[in-house]
């Protein structure tokens, strides 16, 4: 048992430097975006979508198990940061996949939700059979999500810009990160050659943004399915007219609806 603890236990590593410090890495940047956000969205009344809340703040286990696996390259390390974001991804599935796109024989989310907690619980086992092929099977789930976002944004195509815009850029954000992420997997002596080996650390970077931008998107779907009466719109962080910022979401109705809101989530 005392071996799966570790350093280096793991089969799994990147073209960086092990253990290097660097004054610019930005590794699990979770643990600090993740907290940002979540004060962001409760300070748009979103507090009665609590399941909103509980994404958000499992996130930050994804932060600190990143964090905990990439100083020890340790068995269990990777596969604490795995299964983390899996049943982070499970959860978004749960509570966001839109019920339209249900299967034909599940007409409730909580028959749903059970489905995908048996998937889950099946690939949670399955993924240590296997633990070198954890980390493609997390990227098809991502690739299922892109499919789902594309289906739905067929629907605000002509009628919500804002949302085509933040869809745009969170899977803008998505296939850059997978770049370089398959590029520093299997083009490693390229980028040694080169003298730069960083692009896994910039994976990080660019993948917690577009999750960001992406969990928000789906959760502004979910609010416009979910509880329309309240008006749900986006904004960014600090500023709406700036290129870059945080989006989040405020709910534009009257107190008296956002009262009507919290009842219905109840």
């Amino acid at each position: 048992m005392a071996g799966v603890f570790s350093y280096e236990s793991s089969e799994i590593d990147w073209c960086e430097d092990n253990y290097k410090y660097s004054e610019h890495t930005l590794h699990s940047l979770y643990v600090f975006l993740s907290p940002y956000v979540l004060f962001l969205w409760s300070l748009c009344a979103l507090s009665s979508k609590h399941e909103l809340f509980y994404i958000k703040k499992d996130s930050l286990f994804i932060g600190l198990f990143s964090a905990y696996f990439h100083m020890t390259l340790s068995f269990v390390g990777q596969m604490l940061d795995e299964l983390s974001i899996l049943w982070v991804l499970a959860l978004g599935y749960a509570v966001w996949f839109p019920r339209r796109l249900f299967p034909s024989f599940i007409k409730e989310r909580s028959t749903f939700s059970s489905l995908v907690l048996v998937v889950t619980v099946i690939t949670t086992v399955s993924s240590f059979v296997k633990p070198t092929a954890n980390a493609y099977v997390l990227n098809c789930f991502g690739l299922h999500m892109l499919y789902v976002l594309a289906v739905e944004m067929r629907w605000y195509e002509n009628s919500d810009v804002s949302a085509l815009r933040l869809a745009k850029v969170s899977v803008a954000l998505w296939v850059l990160a997978i770049s370089c992420w398959i590029s520093d997997r299997f083009g490693c002596s390229f980028w040694q050659r080169l003298n730069f080996c960083y692009l896994h650390g910039i994976w990080h970077i660019l993948i917690v943004t577009a999750v960001a931008y992406g969990s928000t998107l789906i959760a502004y779907l979910d609010a416009n399915y979910e509880i329309p009466y309240s008006l749900p719109g986006l904004q960014y962080w600090p500023c709406d007219k700036w290129a870059v910022g945080l989006p989040h979401i405020v709910l534009k109705g009257t107190t008296k609806t956002q009262k009507r809101c919290s009842k219905h989530s109840h």
